[in-house]
């Protein structure tokens, strides 16, 4: 291939972007630039249409893996979960029991966001969840709006991080690594991240006690046998949950995907415990399942046929050729990819990002000798900081379709500030101590 036509990779890059911000399908815009970029290669006499008959086969390897199995599974925990009031009941109870504290109500969202991305993995539901039940609470009693639409939007990107994630079942597909080891890898940082959120808090409570102000006694004062029951029934159903779930996974009992049936089967139980359990109820949570499986099945198809014509016009080696000669070695590619990847996170959804980008940047990564367990971990690290990053972060839209009139845009971005700089601390220092995350998987492995 002559030096002129080497660009057809990039530039077969630069068209899906161009599609995606004007709004396309993303499945279809990738596969129509692909099929578009075939036919100007073949044109070109730089396309070998042979590479096409590899795709039916890639279709149907996508079909049959087990791994993304585990998508539909998480999905269904995390809407049937929302739908049948079990998150609103735990919300309600964790600020009852942190409420006699200055910044209690925030404390209690960061423990839920916490225990509900440990639970569904979910970043859309549990920052709608939290926006529609905290939100109006903590401006009714006072919060600093800043504050209040910063730890539910901060807390709500958890789930991007906290095991079970969707978003690290489809990074360790993609990068070709375990999803259970990836799962134990994610629980050091994942935690890291919800304790600097609540040390901020606590911080900001004490030094300025106005923002974050105690429950009045009459709204706490339930009676400490009403309490304890209403903490056990609110507590004890997502606990379980997260026993099943990362307990069979961490033991070695189940794969993430056959946790994900047990935690599906599970949160139908405790619909049923509760009484929330109705085939209403349950279609909606198929419906909703179905469209995001579906949704995320079709783009996986788009960039199948989108990273073979890509590799057929050598695009993959131009971009290994760049990668891995840029400036600083390891430290540029790593630098390079970051800001790539945090980019494009203002921009397009994370399935998106991980079907087009990821696999230009594995190749590269496995040259240059980078873990990969690691590199997964501080991509989703990465994406949930560009999650909450003002203009365009996604949590940003998420909590102010479902926030009261009296909280203004500024309000939300200004909330968010703090929190970003706080994942960036622990990004940082996931970076700089790999051990944060491979020393759980080591233990996993040699007690196995």
């Amino acid at each position: 291939m002559t030096l002129a036509y080497e660009w057809l990779g990039p530039f077969m890059f630069l068209g899906a972007l161009i599609l995606l911000s004007f709004g396309y399908p993303v499945a279809f815009s990738l596969g129509g630039v692909s099929i578009l970029f075939a036919i100007i290669g073949v044109v070109l006499g730089v396309f070998d249409p042979v590479f096409l008959s590899a795709l039916p086969s890639r279709i149907f390897g996508i079909m049959g893996n087990y791994t993304l199995l585990a998508i539909p599974y998480f999905i269904f925990l995390g809407s049937m979960l929302e739908k049948t009031g079990i998150a609103e009941r735990l919300l309600l109870t964790m600020g009852i029991l942190f409420g006699k504290l200055r910044g209690g109500l925030a404390l209690a969202v960061v423990f839920v966001g916490a225990l509900l991305a440990a639970t569904t993995g979910v970043v859309a539901a549990t920052v709608v969840a939290m926006g529609l039940i905290s939100l109006p609470i903590m401006l009714r009693y006072g919060y600093n709006k800043e504050l209040a639409a910063g730890v539910i939007m901060a807390s709500g990107t958890l789930g991007q991080l906290i095991p079970p994630s969707v978003v690290l079942v489809v990074l360790a597909d993609q990068l070709g690594i375990p999803v259970g080891d990836l799962f134990i890898g994610a629980i050091i940082p994942g935690l890291m991240m919800a304790g600097v959120f609540a040390l901020h808090v606590i911080i900001v409570a004490f030094l300025r006690p106005d923002v974050a102000p105690a429950l009045p006694p009459e709204e706490r004062n339930i009676g400490k046998k009403a309490l304890m029951k209403q903490v056990l029934q609110a507590m004890f159903p997502p606990l379980l949950l997260v026993l099943l779930v990362l307990g069979s996974i961490f033991f070695g009992i189940a794969t993430p995907t056959e946790a994900g049936a047990v935690g599906a089967l599970g949160t139908m139980i405790l619909a049923a415990f509760n009484k929330q359990l109705s085939w209403a109820s349950v279609k909606q949570v198929c419906d909703a399942t179905l469209r995001i499986t579906t949704m995320v099945i079709f783009i996986l198809f788009g960039s199948t046929a989108f990273s073979l014509v890509f590799r057929g016009l050598n695009g993959d080696h131009f971009m290994l050729d760049v990668l891995t000669n840029l400036p600083g070695g390891k430290y540029g590619f790593l630098a390079v990819s970051m800001l790539t990847i945090f980019f494009l996170g203002f921009f397009i959804d994370f399935f998106e990002i991980a079907f087009i980008v990821i696999p230009i940047f594995r190749p590269v990564a496995e040259t240059l000798g980078i873990d990969l367990l690691w590199y997964a971990v501080i991509i989703g690290t990465n994406l949930q900081t560009s999650f909450l990053t003002p203009p365009f972060g996604f949590a940003l839209f998420y909590l102010r379709g479902v926030a009261p009139p009296e909280l203004k845009t500024e309000d939300i971005y200004r909330g968010a500030i703090p929190f970003i700089l706080l994942q960036v601390l622990v990004l940082a220092l996931i970076i700089i101590f790999p051990p944060l995350v491979s020393f759980l998987p080591s233990l996993s492995t040699a007690g196995q």
